[in-house]
């Protein structure tokens, strides 16, 4: 089996798919143009500007957009179009073989972390990154760090951190949003821990509901397995009235008062204006200093 995935050349082409909530036309021809004057062609999939109530089509046409896109052995990457939810109800509808044949990357964040994590099963990587939901509020720096990604060149990140842990990590680097991993512990698509630099982001959630997400983690032993931890954007998080007296980072930290392992705060990615490119599957040095960190990829 195939385990690594050619980098993008121009001419290539990539494909938009919708696999989750719906999205309007005008942002889709938003990518298309953008992606096509940085020397790609484009398709973008029948049912991506669909809608069926919330989603962007059928659990059955938004699968028969994701499952073209897996067959095609002429599609070089596969950028998904947004989150939101959906992408579990059709995970387990498609068919991987063709994509095992011909491997190529699957970009996205958020919902496309349910995608993330199962190509995992396979030893394949993928792009945690930007999506055309995103697009024309991005950074130049989001932008320009997903293209290095699919054209193999490599993203060194150097961000100011606080609260942190300092220390070295080396080994792979998997996650994506922390509500989706929570959602696939013990599940066949549960992430491999073992030795990995664990990535992590979220949005809207209470913070009463991240603290006890964090302490399923710790019950399931993937705490005791990390090298290190990275958290990226923890958007728009919400406290109980009364309050809970807790913040982001004290929830976090109180899982690592006796791990001796590197966290790092304030990663650029996530559901934030500047959201940079991660290679998930792909070996990775994190290093955090106390009020600095660097990722080298």
């Amino acid at each position: 089996m195939i385990k690594s995935i050619p980098h993008l050349q121009p001419g290539d082409l990539i494909r938009i798919v919708s696999p989750a909530k719906a999205i309007d036309q005008e942002l889709l021809d938003y990518a298309r143009k953008l992606i096509e004057d940085k020397g790609y062609r484009v398709k973008i999939g029948q049912y991506a500007a669909g809608r069926s109530n919330y989603f962007s089509g059928t659990d059955e046409q938004r699968a028969h957009d994701m499952q073209e896109a897996l067959d095609d052995t002429e599609c070089k990457a596969i950028i998904c179009a947004r989150g939101g939810y959906g992408c579990i109800r059709i995970v387990d509808l498609l068919n991987w073989a063709g994509f095992l044949r011909n491997p190529k990357w699957i970009v996205g964040f958020s919902d496309i972390t349910v995608f993330h994590q199962h190509i995992q099963r396979y030893g394949l990587p993928s792009i945690h990154a930007t999506m055309p939901l995103n697009f024309p509020d991005n950074s130049q720096e989001a932008i320009y760090s997903l293209f290095n990604a699919l054209e193999g060149k490599n993203n060194t990140y150097h961000f100011s951190t606080s609260h942190s842990k300092s220390g070295i990590a080396e080994g792979k680097v998997i996650g994506g949003n922390l509500s989706i991993l929570y959602s696939l512990l013990g599940t066949d698509d549960r992430p491999d821990f073992e030795n990995a630099i664990l990535f992590i982001e979220d949005l809207s959630e209470q913070l009463y509901v991240l603290d006890r997400m964090w302490y399923s983690f710790e019950k399931s032993g993937a705490l005791d397995q990390i090298s290190g931890l990275m958290v990226g954007g923890m958007t728009d998080m919400k406290d109980t009235s009364p309050k809970t007296g807790f913040s982001v980072e004290e929830i976090i930290n109180n899982m690592f008062s006796f791990r001796n392992i590197p966290v790092a705060f304030h990663f650029p990615g996530g559901h934030i204006t500047d959201n940079r490119a991660i290679i998930l599957g792909k070996e990775a040095k994190l290093t955090v200093e106390k009020d600095i960190a660097t990722l080298i990829q």
